[in-house]
């Protein structure tokens, strides 16, 4: 039996080289750098470059990754401790070679590339060199992927792409995308789709405006693309799996990225925590400290247990992953760490808000971003109502119901049957009047 909550000795200094090198080194990049993807930036190859040669030589470089790409191969327990620590930064994860969408276009590319594209693509987005493209979204509809339009058509020796994408994740700084289409609208539902990887100057990829969050920016710097493909013409090798993949392709960058993920959302939500606790021992009121209130400290209280419930979720679901080497083993536990994310951010975020009152809700405190970064997670990668209902559905397959009026549980027909089992061992005793 092997159950406990320690990390090996090795690793823990790892981690606390990781904390303290992310606190004093990293940190600080966001309040002097813009886009983490925008590699071309004379600023970024000032003061990012040196930050992840150090990162190399550590042995910390794209962790996720196998040795033959490059990484050390970590599991997902210790993925999700390091990226419990870099999610306090937003540029954590490019300092370290694991941001997505580019982690996961990676372990696509890796498993489903050609050598030429894995020379031209995968080799310089390990090296991050270059950034990527996931454009799997459209306008029409997003969280069902059986309403994709954008086809892709078989002409000689190329494929026609044609159609529109939208949130089409830094589509303005990418050199390549990786783009889900139809290739067969008679197929099986899950079997109409195909995955492609078109080059960003490819004739025809139209950004039609770049799409910026609820937060004071310009169209320059917005984050999504809304893209339209005007009959983008690839080689036929330019498809990424099998005709009829695309979901199963997809599934590839899936899994352990949203586990990735909800790690980088604790260290977010722990952030917020500590500036709550740091305001409330500091700001005095009604002739007393914020901390000396009971409300306040409801609100303390309960952030904590949240943000300690999620971790344990989301840590025991990435040993699971580990333990089974099987995403369908532990579909309910990923979906469940999904569904949970984006409250937990968005409800500890929304405290650290209210105690720190008015400044909380400028863009001199971080809480509005992290709570709109909280409806997104709500969003990205499937809405929380269909991981909840997924969660649902695996959790009922577990359990089989009854015709019985009075189902077995039923408290009357459980007397009974004690009743009868007990009967003859309590035979010669008086009965026994409570």
């Amino acid at each position: 039996m092997s159950w406990d909550f320690e990390t090996d000795e090795a690793f823990q200094r790892e981690l606390e080289w990781i904390d303290a090198f992310v606190r004093e080194e990293v940190e600080p990049l966001d309040h002097v750098l813009g886009s983490p993807y925008d590699v071309e930036d004379p600023r970024f190859q000032r003061l990012v470059r040196p930050l992840q040669e150090v990162v190399r030589e550590r042995k910390l470089w794209a962790c996720h990754l196998g040795p033959e790409l490059g990484g050390q191969g970590y599991g997902q327990l210790k993925l999700a401790l390091m990226n419990e620590i870099l999610g306090r930064s937003n540029f954590g994860p490019v300092v370290f070679g694991c941001q997505a969408p580019d982690s996961g276009n990676a372990e696509i590319l890796a498993h489903y590339g050609t050598p030429e594209q894995k020379k031209r693509f995968l080799e310089p987005l390990l090296a991050n060199r270059i950034v990527s493209c996931f454009a799997m979204t459209e306008p029409q509809g997003g969280a069902d992927p059986l309403v994709l339009q954008t086809r892709a058509v078989r002409e000689g020796d190329q494929w026609v792409l044609t159609g529109e994408k939208w949130f089409a994740s830094n589509a303005r700084l990418a050199a390549f995308f990786i783009v889900m289409a139809v290739t067969d609208p008679e197929a099986a539902p899950y079997r109409r789709m195909s995955m492609f990887v078109l080059p960003a100057d490819a004739p025809g990829i139209e950004i039609v405006r770049n799409v910026h969050l609820a937060r004071p920016g310009t169209e320059e710097d917005g984050g999504h693309g809304y893209l339209r493909l005007h009959g983008v013409r690839v080689p036929l090798d330019h498809l990424l799996g099998g005709e009829g993949d695309g979901f199963v392709v997809a599934q590839t960058r899936l899994g352990g990225g949203r586990i990735h993920h909800a790690m980088r959302t604790i260290g977010q939500a722990r952030r917020a925590l500590d500036l709550m606790c740091r305001r409330a021992l500091s700001r005095r009121t009604q002739g007393e400290l914020l901390a000396k209130k009971q409300m306040v400290q409801e609100k303390i209280a309960d952030s904590w247990l949240e943000l300690e419930q999620f971790r344990l979720l989301v840590l025991r679901t990435a040993w699971a992953i580990d333990r089974h080497n099987d995403y369908k083993r532990v579909r309910k536990d990923i979906a469940a760490v999904k569904a949970a994310m984006p409250k937990v951010l968005h409800d500890i975020a929304s405290r650290a808000l209210q105690i720190h009152g008015s400044i909380g809700t400028t863009g001199e405190m971080p809480f509005m971003e992290q709570i709109l970064a909280s409806y997104v997670m709500g969003l990205a990668d499937g809405p929380t109502e269909v991981h909840k209902i997924t969660l649902a559905r695996e959790l009922l397959r577990e359990y089989e119901g009854s015709d019985d009026v009075f189902p077995d549980y039923h408290l009357v027909r459980q007397r009974a049957r004690a009743a009868e089992r007990y009967a003859e061992a309590l035979a010669d005793l008086a009965p026994h009047a409570a």
